[in-house]
């Protein structure tokens, strides 16, 4: 039996990574901020850990949640957008902070405390976004969330190297999903994306490490 881990699964895609991954026999961890997100995780039969990765005390006490796990597959899906900027606007500190500390500081906590947790050919990936890209950017909206993405997608080519004798890591694009972040009109639904990024995660080779795809494969530019 396979051995899933989910990093912010109380709604949204990550909770339907653990749903899909429950349904196809996994055994799986997920973490949740709230107590009505760990009950929804305990509902769909996975061991559910309270986990804020922006907090300091709650993040540093993951590798002692995990300890004795052997994980084949991690995907890293904590995140927020912030607020809703268009143009040249200075976001507050207070924003930036939150933005920051989730998106970017988050995945730099629970990337050191995984090394163990990994089962050998492990696929390990963060959730970040097509906007994080400074070579397919044509657009300056919400350049607050770009910043971070672009952020985690450095720190995920990082940890790509430092990792690569344990896991194939990847950045992952999960297309304008519709969710709370990515609102009723965006492109695809939430099964769509987390199916697709599932088939990425398992035809993984070694060649694809460190590399940044779309949620149907593609290849992306960073």
């Amino acid at each position: 039996m396979s051995k899933a881990l989910v990093i912010g699964a109380s709604r949204g895609i990550g909770l339907e990574f653990v749903r899909q991954y429950r349904a196809a026999g996994a055994q799986v961890v997920a973490t949740a901020r709230s107590e009505e997100g760990l009950a929804r995780l305990r509902e769909l039969g996975a061991s559910a850990l309270r986990l804020d990765v922006a907090d300091t005390a709650s993040a540093a006490g993951l590798a002692w949640q995990i300890d004795g796990h052997q994980f084949d597959e991690v995907v890293i899906v904590a995140g927020v957008y912030g607020p809703r900027i268009a143009g040249l606007q200075t976001p507050s500190e207070a924003d930036f902070d939150a933005v920051m500390h989730t998106n970017v500081l988050g995945p730099m906590r629970v990337l050191p405390q995984l090394s163990e947790a990994l089962a050998p050919g492990a696929r390990l990936a963060i959730i970040s976004s097509r906007m994080g890209s400074i070579g397919l950017r044509s657009s300056g909206s919400g350049w607050l969330y770009r910043a971070s993405k672009a952020a985690v997608n450095s720190v995920l080519k990082d940890a790509s190297l430092l990792l690569q004798d344990q896991a194939i890591c990847i950045s992952l694009h999960p297309g304008w999903v519709r969710t709370e972040m990515g609102g009723e009109g965006a492109d695809i639904d939430v099964a769509t994306s987390v199916a697709g990024m599932r088939t990425v995660l398992a035809t993984l080779k070694p060649a694809h490490n460190g590399g940044f795809f779309n949620y149907d494969g593609q290849a992306l530019a960073w």
